[in-house]
């Protein structure tokens, strides 16, 4: 079975609304063979990330940078999931009350780094998140799984 990890850090309504879509893309009923396995980002392991098809990410934009606790994920992971995820699909979700671009950047740089292949751009949302937003969630959540199923080959 294909494994895709939503890594999150979820401490505002906004984010919870974001993140509840993100699963609703991804448990769609159409989407068979996949386990969808969310942590939040203090509690993400490198197993988790070793075990994983794809990963989301999702992130406040804080200050101009990602949340911290997304920050901790990546420090955690980074060199030893470094050689043995090349590839690795992913994609962002972050939201921020006036700008995400430094999150988004600094998501991006780390992924770059650890070769990873972003699969969607992100969907950034600033302010009140509307349905527009989480219609691009859901979307996220959904063919993020399917990329999961694809690089497991279990298409």
């Amino acid at each position: 079975m294909a494994r895709l990890l939503i890594v999150h850090h979820t401490p505002s309504p906004s984010m919870q609304t974001l993140l509840e879509s993100v699963l609703e893309g991804a448990r769609n009923d159409e989407i068979e063979g996949v386990e969808v396995v969310t942590r939040p980002a203090l509690g993400a392991t490198v197993p988790d990330v070793l075990a994983a098809d794809a990963v989301i990410v999702g992130t406040t934009a804080n200050i101009g940078y990602m949340a911290g606790a997304v920050k901790h994920f990546f420090d955690t992971v980074y060199y030893p999931c470094l050689t043995d995820t090349t590839g690795l699909p992913y994609a962002l979700y972050v939201h921020g009350n006036n700008d995400t671009t430094g999150a988004v950047r600094a998501v991006e740089a780390i992924a770059k780094g650890m070769s990873w292949e972003r699969h969607r751009p992100p969907v950034s949302v600033i302010g009140e998140v509307g349905r527009d937003d989480r219609e691009a969630c859901w979307e996220l959540g959904a063919v993020c799984a399917l990329a999961a199923l694809e690089r497991s080959g279990e298409e």
